[in-house]
């Protein structure tokens, strides 16, 4: 394991500014607006506020404020924030993004989970925190080979975890790192304690008389599924073609921010004045993917998993109950919802569900201290430590539960 730090060239920010400059724009059809993607006009007030205002030197150092690593796992490098709490009883927690996300979707969270004596809360919530990038994303580089699936990647953060000196640990997944997480469980079931997820897929399995078993409120959160897989341009393209696309993402900044910011508007709370992911963090997260030129092999993920992937009228047969203790956070505005009645036929102990009154898919930057309550109250509730609710559906935190 190689100590990282990061230090993007100072060539790399002025050719970024450069391409900024000299971007072609397109044409817009009169009256249209996000119905048909990202609107000229918004996209070059962001395109220039990243040229001239955004300040990815800040950014760059409040990342390095985390102790990161390097380490090779099966072939390809891992880059990973490794916080060690400094109340000896932590829980290690590993914790994975997904797309659009990276490691900077975790930021506002990692001192509350780490050291929550520092932030006024009950030292005993303390954890460990591991936050690794897949093969492919972010500072983990453009990934040389190909064949890295959930699975591939699931044993991979098993291999980091036992390199790390963890026997027995907690996983949070959101949007890929969900599917990544569960493998894990699969993979390695006396090491994962539990898992704690904010985007779970609950498709149909078609078994006989299923559909009677579900109410009014079911299906239509299995109509929104079927929507997501029917509107999931980036579905298709990512799973299809991930290469051909990688060419306009990784040679044009304003295609690259253009396919993160539409996917940042559809999937998080629009009742947010300003919206609940400020144009600062939005943007660290676009640099990341620009300045490390992850877009295509990011992408190579869908591709690797596309048979799993949501689809209209799509029927996953159920595979056999994991009967790991798992907590599942819902939040209204996220671009899927999942469905009680058949997340407990997969997982039969689910010890704590949580349906929040406002937030999206990315709860961790839109909602960080109902994210930080969440999952502190999900430990507690893990065999072995101390329990508050064995399981509970929660319309939204008490002040008491969000300190």
């Amino acid at each position: 394991m190689r100590p990282f730090r990061i230090d993007i060239p100072e060539e790399a920010l002025a050719d970024l500014r450069s391409r900024l400059t000299n971007t072609r724009w397109p044409a817009q059809p009169a009256g249209t607006g996000w119905e048909r993607g990202v609107p000229v006009d918004h996209l070059r007030d962001l395109a220039e506020y990243w040229r001239t205002g955004y300040d990815w030197r800040a950014a760059e150092a409040r990342l390095n404020r985390f102790p990161q690593f390097l380490t090779e796992i099966d072939g390809a490098d891992v880059h990973f924030l490794h916080v060690r709490s400094p109340e000896p009883t932590a829980l290690p927690l590993l914790m994975t993004h997904g797309w659009p996300g990276s490691v900077a979707e975790f930021l506002d969270v990692i001192g509350p989970l780490a050291d929550p004596r520092a932030h006024g809360s009950d030292p005993a919530d303390a954890f460990h925190v591991v936050i690794p990038a897949p093969p492919g994303f972010g500072f983990s580089g453009p990934g040389r080979r190909s064949g890295w699936t959930v699975g591939r990647i699931a044993a991979a953060w098993a291999e980091l975890m036992g390199r790390l000196g963890y026997r027995r640990y907690a996983a949070h997944g959101t949007d890929l790192g969900v599917w990544i997480s569960l493998t894990l469980a699969g993979l390695a079931p006396d090491n994962l304690v539990g898992a704690h997820v904010n985007y779970l897929l609950t498709p149909p399995s078609g078994a006989p008389g299923e559909e009677e078993t579900l109410d009014n409120a079911d299906r239509e959160r299995l109509a929104l599924m079927d929507e997501m897989g029917a509107k999931g341009a980036y579905l298709a393209i990512q799973s299809t073609r991930p290469q051909t696309l990688a060419y306009g993402l990784t040679d044009s900044p304003v295609a690259q921010l253009a396919w993160i910011v539409e996917k940042f508007r559809e999937w998080t709370d629009p009742t947010v004045p300003g919206g609940s992911v400020d144009r600062d963090q939005l943007l660290t997260n676009v640099s990341i993917y620009w300045l490390t030129a992850t877009a295509g092999s990011a992408a190579q993920l869908y591709f690797e998993m596309a048979d799993q992937l949501p689809a209209p009228g799509r029927v996953q047969p159920a595979p056999p109950p994991l009967p790991l203790p798992l907590a599942v956070m819902v939040h209204p505005h996220d671009l899927a919802l999942p469905v009680r009645r058949l997340a407990a036929q997969r997982f039969p102990n689910i010890v704590q569900w949580s349906e929040f009154e406002r937030g999206g898919h990315f709860p961790a930057m839109e909602e960080p201290e109902l994210f930080v309550a969440d999952v502190r109250s999900f430990a507690r509730a893990l065999p072995g430590r101390s329990v508050r609710a064995a399981s509970r559906t929660v319309a939204m935190p008490t002040s008491e539960e969000s300190r």
